[in-house]
């Protein structure tokens, strides 16, 4: 198994530095990850460093809240891709799903995700599973699947808990066969690696890839 071609090799921190985004695409450039996975506004600049590989560029999108209107998400995933990122994460409306305005969670899932394939890109969608209930879970497994997203994710890494072997086994089980499922939060070291993916995680987002690679 070629496990870095799993990983989205991740830096989000807010008070994260053009220096240290530069040295994270020269090491997803190294190590051949999946992607590199920063904040919207270096966007640019990682496309600009990762032009001459194969490496794509995902940025996140409503993050970390998911709280932002729809028309604000779409207009930042149509301006990342614009810029270079292939790859979108978007949060869900968590707060729409805790007011059981389903109807509006869909929506919410259904707009981004088509304007993201309008362009060719791929889209995720992150549920916050520290957050939910099974039901909930389950319902997002529904509704991320009948929006037509690529992917549901476990976790932003910015809540009160991320991935578990658990949810991502529970995601797996439950979603439609055309998406996969990527486990964030908490990823640091190989055997967690390696469990989230015998639990059936199709990507990896952690900030943590080149530790990772090195163990095995």
């Amino acid at each position: 198994m070629n496990i870095a071609a799993l990983i989205d090799h991740t830096l989000l921190n807010p008070d994260c530095t053009r220096a240290q985004v530069a040295g994270l695409c020269a090491e997803a450039a190294r190590f051949g990850f999946a992607s590199v996975c920063v904040l919207p506004c270096y966007v640019r600049f990682s496309a600009e460093n990762l032009a001459v590989t194969d490496v794509p560029v995902c940025t996140v999108v409503g993050f970390p809240l998911g709280a932002s209107t729809t028309e604000i998400k779409v207009a930042e995933a149509r301006q990342a891709l614009a810029n270079g990122a292939r790859e979108i994460d978007m949060v869900a409306s968590i707060t729409a799903l805790k007011s059981k305005r389903f109807d509006e969670v869909f929506a919410d899932i259904h707009t981004v995700t088509e304007a993201v394939h309008a362009d060719s890109g791929i889209i995720k969608v992150i549920i916050e599973t520290c957050l939910l209930t099974n039901d909930e879970k389950k319902r997002m497994c529904a509704t991320v699947t009948q929006a037509g997203a690529d992917f549901i994710k476990t976790s932003t890494g910015f809540s009160t808990g991320g991935a578990t072997v658990a949810d991502v086994r529970f995601l797996k089980e439950h979603v439609g066969l055309a998406v996969r499922v990527k486990a964030s939060g908490g990823i640091r070291d190989l055997a967690t690696a390696m469990a989230m993916i015998d639990a059936g995680a199709d990507r990896l987002g952690t900030s943590s890839g080149v530790t990772i690679v090195a163990s095995l």
